[in-house]
């Protein structure tokens, strides 16, 4: 992507703990984080392009995660109010990836990049992004 996004603030959504995500320790269960990323990926295409569904049925694609890479620097606990980022920082021919951090307030939890391929979602076969989803990423990552 083009341009500083030092001053860009990045997609969020809002999510709370709940019993369901921690473990016998009390805190989130490491693999949970992957879940409320993947929660705001979806939250950031809704609010882009309508959403996950809508882009497999108008645009025929979707979105299978390549590659993550999580470092965890403090738990999350039951009840915690987390705010999840989703903020493209790579495109590709096929292929974004995403900087993605769990907060709780100021304090960053977890800090990861998922890297989403885009696949034919009918034949699953890997393919180029559409030329109009490439214009709508293309226009939010101007300065």
């Amino acid at each position: 992507m083009s341009g500083d996004k030092a001053h860009v603030v990045p997609f969020a959504i809002e999510l709370r703990v709940y019993y369901e995500d921690t473990d016998a320790a009390g805190v989130v269960y490491y693999a949970n984080y992957l879940r409320f990323m993947e929660r705001a990926r979806n939250e950031w295409l809704r609010a882009k392009f309508g959403g996950p569904h809508e882009l497999a049925l108008k645009a025929h694609v979707l979105f299978a995660v390549r590659s993550v890479a999580v470092k965890f620097q403090v738990p999350a606990r039951l009840d915690d109010v987390l705010r999840v980022t989703a903020d493209p920082v790579s495109i590709r021919g096929a292929s974004l990836t995403f900087r993605q951090d769990c907060w709780r307030g100021t304090e960053c939890l977890c800090a990861g990049e998922v890297g989403v391929v885009c696949v034919d979602a009918r034949t699953f076969a890997p393919r180029r992004l559409p030329r109009e989803l490439m214009q709508v990423l293309a226009e939010a990552s101007a300065p």
